[in-house]
């Protein structure tokens, strides 16, 4: 079977995408990868390439195909748009050109913001005569509304339509969350849709590799460290984490260490200089091949999202992480992902946006045995190997794949 991926995203930038196209050329498909040149998330154009003209270049058996970029810049909202749209272009136009001799079996859109990367792929399986495959990650219009990026109604309106348009011309839409189903099923009545959740780079299932110098950060070496790991951004409601560390500053021993950056980064770091919060620890982001390291230090790991209905319908991809490394999770966040944490009985899961209840968590694992920790992070992994685990979930992809291309032939 031959199958194009478009997206937006590719290695060498950190999307587990990656992970998911590398094991497709070990179960023995062929795969092209249509995408753009690199430069999230600091949105400068990474060494060794130019945002204009067309690359290629092979990885771990891929053949990746480039199209001229616009790079998204920090803190541009004109830039990200800018961005995004000069992907679609350049796919549309560019990629028909470099792919014009080739032949596939399926087109397969990674549907992370933005939906639009998906436009290509409807064009290029059109022409192709092929099925179109996009794996939704993020709900538009719904994300862009609670994130701030887009306040207009009369622009919410004009995205929201054109995001039905994408989900009717696609002949299969995969879900990373089971709650997605209904408001998908709202724009696109008629189109197929399958849960396929994500899962995490083969590294948070395996013991830390010793070859892997970690980087020092004294904060995770001594009391009990809460970790949070990942973007720093509006999403994940940092304030709670804030305003639980000044509520927690009698509690020396309990330090939040954050791990990444983001756009409210710098915030967080005027907030710890303002209210002198020596619990509150900054260390910025490190390469995804420390992280299992970092996180095994953990006394527990954190994840929180912002009080919005958008959001309580999304599994942040650092739930699997947390349960794959086996460390108790405290979820600040609604929905979904409380779900989740709670039916693995990996760790403790209060409301969006509540410092307080978040306190309380803290505290409640603080106390525990560690005995009693232990277990919560193995309930966590074992759910993880049964409902998230990388390669049963590619395999079911691709009989996704395999059952569109096999109605497409008869």
């Amino acid at each position: 079977m031959r199958v194009l991926i478009v997206t937006q995203y590719f290695w060498p930038e950190g999307f587990y995408l990656n992970d998911v196209v590398a094991s497709m050329v070990s179960n023995g498909i062929e795969v092209d990868v249509l995408t753009g040149k690199p430069n999230y998330p600091e949105g400068k154009v990474f060494n060794g390439y130019t945002a204009w003209g067309c690359q290629q270049e092979s990885w771990r058996g891929i053949n990746i195909l480039r199209v001229p970029l616009y790079p998204r810049g920090q803190k541009s909202a004109w830039r990200l748009a800018a961005n995004y749209l000069s992907f679609v272009l350049s796919g549309s136009i560019f990629g028909l050109w470099l792919l014009r001799k080739r032949q596939y079996d399926v087109v397969f859109g990674y549907g992370v913001s933005p939906i639009l990367q998906t436009i290509p792929a409807i064009l290029l399986a059109k022409v192709k005569g092929c099925k179109v495959v996009s794996w939704v990650q993020d709900l538009w219009p719904d994300s862009l509304k609670a994130t701030g990026y887009v306040r207009n109604q009369l622009a919410l309106d004009a995205v929201k339509s054109l995001v039905s348009w994408i989900y009717r011309h696609t002949d299969l839409l995969l879900l990373q969350s089971q709650a997605f189903v209904a408001p998908v099923k709202q724009l696109a009545p008629t189109t197929p849709v399958a849960y396929q959740p994500n899962s995490v780079d083969a590294i948070f299932t395996q013991p830390p590799s010793e070859a892997v110098a970690l980087p020092e950060i004294p904060a995770l070496d001594t009391g009990f460290p809460v970790v949070f790991a990942g973007n720093v951004g509006a999403a994940q409601a940092v304030e709670v984490i804030v305003e639980a560390a000044t509520r927690l500053a009698d509690h020396p021993e309990i330090r939040f260490v954050v791990i990444g950056q983001g756009s409210r980064w710098e915030w967080m770091n005027e907030q710890v200089k303002a209210r002198g919060l020596c619990n509150l620890h900054l260390p910025g982001r490190f390469p995804v091949n420390t992280m299992p390291g970092l996180l095994k230090k953990a006394g527990a790991v954190l994840v929180t999202l912002t009080d919005e209905p958008i959001f309580a319908q999304t599994i942040p991809n650092k739930i699997q992480a947390y349960m794959a490394v086996g460390r108790p999770i405290l979820a600040s966040l609604n929905g979904e992902g409380a779900r989740v944490v709670a039916e693995a009985e990996a760790g403790l899961a209060v409301p969006a946006g509540d410092p307080d209840r978040l306190v309380d968590a803290v505290l409640e694992v603080f106390n525990m045995s560690s005995e009693q920790r232990a277990a919560m992070g193995a309930s966590g992994r074992r759910y993880f190997m049964q409902h998230f685990e990388h390669e049963q979930l590619v395999k079911r992809m691709l009989h996704h794949f395999e059952t569109l291309a096999v109605k497409e032939r008869i």
